[in-house]
């Protein structure tokens, strides 16, 4: 029997045990459409009116009313430290410059591994920690809470 979706509870809204979860890295977890097979093999087909990013501890509402919750999936990250705020600032500017989607804390950001871009961080003179962990970045300016896996149909002038 497979499961369906419609609906996604955030995390901290719901209770009680899941009766599956999904482990899902960033580019996973923003979704509209897709099948998912749970840790352990339950089916669910999620079929979201719109894509929105699925966060930790999130859960997958089925039309029978259980929950399949969401967990992020470790991944590949550069942690970057600078040696003030200025330029950290600074780093954060030219990441989004590069629209990297970036994972912002007190003192460091996170970006998904890129070996060109971790040359670059360290041209720039910031020291970074290769790491894996789930994966957060900070949401869109034009979407409340979501960030949105970001493509290049727009063009910049610099």
């Amino acid at each position: 029997m497979q499961l369906v979706a419609h609906t996604v509870a955030p995390a901290g809204s719901w209770t009680g045990e899941p009766v599956d979860t999904v482990v899902l890295d960033y580019e996973a977890r923003f979704r509209r459409r897709i099948l998912l097979t749970g840790e352990k093999g339950t089916h669910v087909l999620l079929n979201l009116a719109e894509a929105q990013l699925l966060a930790d501890g999130d859960a997958l509402v089925t039309d029978e009313g259980e929950h399949i919750a969401v967990k992020a999936a470790p991944e590949a990250l550069i942690e970057i430290h600078c040696h003030n705020g200025l330029e950290l600032l600074q780093m954060a500017w030219h990441l989004g410059n590069r629209h990297l989607a970036t994972e912002i804390s007190e003192g460091s950001l996170r970006i998904r591994y890129d070996k060109v871009i971790l040359d670059m961080i360290h041209q720039l003179g910031a020291h970074t920690h290769l790491i894996e962990a789930p994966f957060n970045p900070e949401g869109g300016a034009y979407k409340a809470g979501a960030t949105a896996v970001h493509g290049h149909d727009h063009h910049h002038h610099h």
